[in-house]
């Protein structure tokens, strides 16, 4: 019996399953269930929501959402091999887990789902962050989602919150920041999971905001980002020279130096040149 539930702990679930984490599925086991219930209370409140989960494996965070409360749990999982320990999991809480064997890239998970819904991850690291960038622009907005709690390596997630003028600035700050609050709320070390990354890993907790903080459109502000950062080291002028023939004139009217480089602009910059990019 584990700590949280009446189920096995998790490396009997393993054993008996005859499961191991594949590095071609970007997969890392995360085993210790306090650690996981741990993880689902950053989310906060579960009790009235629906939850979406990618890359559940063998079910340690799962099992961690089901016992802080989720109303539901949707678990989206490529994997075969861990399906029979998720239909134990399933029979243990009646009616609360739904598994999904499918590519999270290409299912409808919105269709399984009931506002509000929280999204809570381990993310398989060689999709979380297009994963992560989907989330943040969907074709309207406030999404279905109120809130995204998330696994990352700990690089991605200092990506996620980084502010102007630091390394880690670009394309995946603006877009979080723009629409979202976001913050680091857990660090995890390698002999978390199993196998051990070579990484430190971090938890994002990012909330929606009811509106972007600055108005731009989500197109056009994306386009112009990609260009900016694609040469970061490049003066705007120039890294932006196929965005509009006369990109000095519109970095002007955003406030911006052409002279700038994308790291020294903060997001209401960028936000201001979108809206200059998409006079035409």
């Amino acid at each position: 019996m584990s700590a949280i539930d009446n189920l096995p702990p998790l490396r009997e679930v393993i054993a008996a399953h005859g499961l191991s984490a594949r590095k071609s599925l970007g997969q890392n086991f995360l085993l210790d269930l306090n650690l996981t219930a741990r993880i689902a209370r950053v989310a906060g409140d579960l009790t009235g929501a629906d939850v979406l989960e990618v890359g559940p494996g063998p079910g340690g965070l799962t099992r961690g959402l089901l016992a802080e409360g989720a109303r539901r749990v949707v678990a989206v999982e490529k994997d075969a091999r861990c399906l029979p320990a998720l239909a134990e999991i399933a029979a243990a809480y009646p009616g609360r887990l739904e598994v999904l064997n499918a590519d999270a890239l290409e299912v409808d998970w919105a269709a399984h789902l009931t506002p509000p819904v929280k999204v809570v991850a381990n993310l398989p690291y060689n999709v979380g962050t297009e994963l992560l960038v989907r989330w943040l622009t969907p074709p309207a907005w406030p999404p279905l989602w109120t809130s995204l709690t998330l696994m990352f390596q700990r690089e991605v997630a200092e990506r996620i919150v980084a502010q102007p003028g630091s390394k880690a600035y670009g394309r995946l700050a603006i877009l979080s920041q723009w629409r979202t609050e976001a913050k680091i709320a857990l660090s995890l070390p390698p002999e978390a999971f199993t196998p051990p990354p070579k990484v430190r890993s971090a938890v994002v907790h990012l909330t929606a905001l009811p509106a972007p903080r600055f108005p731009a459109d989500p197109d056009v502000l994306s386009r112009v980002v990609a260009a900016a950062f694609n040469q970061r080291r490049k003066m705007l002028r120039a890294s932006l020279k196929g965005v509009a023939p006369d990109i000095e004139e519109r970095l002007r009217a955003a406030g911006i130096k052409p002279t700038d480089r994308a790291e020294q602009v903060p997001l209401e910059g960028f936000c201001a040149l979108a809206r200059e990019v998409a006079k035409g």
